[in-house]
């Protein structure tokens, strides 16, 4: 069986080195920012939404590979979605991130369960769960986030990551 860790490894890498879906979305129906001041990381999140599915998606910045590689993870992950399932699976990262979700349950993750050890490393968490939150933020028109601020638009929605 391989190690988990050297997947892991192996895929923030390739996802760092070669982001997919890196850009902006001309003509984006949906748009946030989303900041966070521990890491450094900024992340912009841009859609087109086709009716209820995600017809185009990007993001852009300067993060880290966690973070870089995280959003790109997560445009592969929810482009030709509906915004429903997409809200399902960011629900369902940031638990898994922060250690809520039972793995062994019924879940929608698929590949994105290679950050499931991310939950082992507290300080990181915030890294991979704010190009996530930041999608949510997009759907809901909240222009921009911080992981650190008080009043977290989507802090309710999605826990305490």
């Amino acid at each position: 069986m391989t190690d988990p860790r050297a997947l892991y490894q192996e895929v923030i890498l390739d996802h760092n080195r070669k982001p997919r879906n890196f850009g902006v979305v001309e003509h984006a129906t949906h748009h946030a920012a989303g900041h966070n001041p521990l890491c450094g990381d900024h992340i912009e999140v841009s859609l087109a939404m086709q009716g209820e599915t995600i017809d185009q998606i990007a993001f852009e910045g300067a993060a880290c590979a966690i973070c870089k590689s995280s959003a790109s993870m997560m445009t592969v992950a929810v482009k030709g979605k509906s915004q429903a399932d997409a809200e399902t699976l960011v629900r369902e990262f940031v638990a898994m991130t922060t250690g809520k979700l039972d793995m062994h349950s019924e879940h929608h993750l698929g590949r994105l369960k290679v950050f499931a050890g991310i939950a082992a490393l507290p300080v990181r968490v915030k890294c991979a769960v704010l190009p996530w939150h930041t999608l949510h933020a997009a759907f809901h028109a909240i222009g921009s986030l911080s992981t650190e601020a008080e009043h977290d638009p989507v802090h309710a929605m999605i826990g305490d990551a």
